[in-house]
């Protein structure tokens, strides 16, 4: 039986303490409709209105206040019960389920992995890598690395580090086009594209003449798996944007240019842990969360300047 009256006393105290659904969402690395439908299930369940919604925000009703109060203390005691079993019995152990995109997987997630099972003897993993995005419910994951911007839905979140995608090719490559100064010239240069649920990858921005202006790959070799197409530009088959974590080391190796710098926009995106709303409180999961933003606080491969 799924109970879920501990997470919307938490959804309910945090609207309250941050003053609105949209600051209480932030605050939780959740989508502002599930706060909503959290609070309207809760008053729903408990047959009273809770919060007034005005034009200038949310107002406590008198029962508002009272499961407040008992809202407060209920999480308290669990925080306390949870913190005393952290400090004595707490056990990293059983079975850990993780899903991660198959390049980022291969290249830094994988290396991490005995320093991490040594030092947790009693824990197994399955790390699943796949570049399809997988339902943490349906295939039973305990934590996903996503890369990008989060769509919105219940899950939470944390930050692992940025992203930033460049524009590389191999220089032979470059030898026989000719380095690309503008838009105008990558249209002449073969490229490499995403295929199926990541195509929205083949949409480059630049700013060339004070606009933004976007490129759209095409090419005649596309795939939907990341490592196939760094291993093709590395070829010199095409251009690519391509992420940091590969294409910085491999431009210091020589293997790869990166072109038009200049130009290109910065991404806004980052690489997340992704997971159920409060498994990070189990020990396994959160053990791995708090080791991969360890891992990745300062990541390497922004030591570069490429070029």
């Amino acid at each position: 039986m799924k109970d879920e009256r501990l997470l919307e006393m938490r959804v309910f105290r945090t609207v309250v303490e941050t003053g609105g659904f949209t600051s209480a969402a932030h605050g939780l690395g959740v989508s502002q409709p599930f706060v909503s439908q959290t609070i309207q299930r809760l008053e729903a369940r408990l047959g009273a209105k809770l919060l007034h919604r005005t034009t200038r925000g949310h107002r406590l009703t008198a029962e508002g206040e009272r499961f407040l109060e008992t809202a407060r203390r209920v999480i308290d005691l669990v925080e306390q019960a949870e913190a005393d079993w952290q400090r004595g019995e707490a056990q990293v152990e059983g079975h850990l389920r993780v899903s991660a995109p198959i390049a980022f997987g291969l290249d830094r997630v994988t290396p991490h992995m005995p320093d991490f099972l040594n030092r947790h003897p009693n824990l197994s993993i399955d790390l699943r890598l796949t570049d399809d995005q997988e339902s943490l419910i349906d295939d039973r994951i305990d934590v996903a690395i996503r890369m990008g911007a989060l769509p919105d839905s219940s899950l939470m979140h944390r930050r692992l580090c940025g992203l930033q995608r460049i524009i590389v090719a191999a220089p032979d490559l470059v030898a026989r086009y000719g380095e690309p100064r503008g838009v105008e010239d990558l249209s002449a240069m073969p490229c490499l594209a995403w295929d199926g649920s990541r195509d929205h990858l083949n949409r480059w921005k630049f700013v060339q003449d004070g606009e933004t202006v976007t490129f759209r790959a095409a090419s005649r070799f596309r795939s939907n798996q990341g490592m196939t197409l760094f291993q093709m530009c590395l070829a010199g088959v095409g251009v690519m944007r391509m992420a940091e974590h590969l294409a910085r080391p491999a431009i210091a190796r020589g293997h790869l240019m990166q072109l038009m710098s200049a130009i290109t926009v910065r991404d806004d995106g980052a690489i997340h842990a992704v997971f159920l709303p409060d498994r990070h409180l189990v020990p396994r999961i959160r053990s791995f969360i708090d080791f991969m933003a360890d891992a990745f606080r300062d990541p390497d491969w922004e030591e570069g300047t490429g070029g």
